[in-house]
């Protein structure tokens, strides 16, 4: 289980986009990548087909690995470690600096319809 969870604020702590900050929009567990919100962007050529009747480029996000990425303290505004803390036998993402809880982005939760 990692301690990340789409919707939240990162910082990035190391390669080419050193320092910038963005949300977590996916997650892909098994390769152990993560794709930011308006980091990592870029062109892909697309070559005119029978389906495509002229070429274009499109901009998409790029992955970057897990282990280059830390979750931002939401009081301190800095890098921390998240721990896991038990508070009525519920658990919660804490922030080992603060001691603050990660709440769960809303906006980023899927809303399931049922038929």
């Amino acid at each position: 289980m990692f301690k990340f969870k789409k919707g939240d604020n990162i910082i990035i702590i190391s390669g080419k986009n050193k320092g910038k900050r963005g949300i977590i929009e996916k997650i892909n567990n098994k390769k152990k990548k993560v794709y930011i919100k308006n980091i990592n962007i870029i062109k892909k050529h697309i070559k005119k087909n029978k389906i495509n009747k002229i070429g274009k480029i499109i901009f998409k996000l790029s992955k970057i690995d897990i282990s280059n990425i830390s979750i931002e303290d939401p009081k301190l505004k800095i890098i921390t470690k998240v721990g896991i803390k038990y508070i009525n036998g519920k658990k919660y993402r804490i922030c080992k600096k603060s001691k603050t809880i990660l709440y769960d982005n809303l906006l980023y939760k899927k809303k399931k319809i049922y038929k």
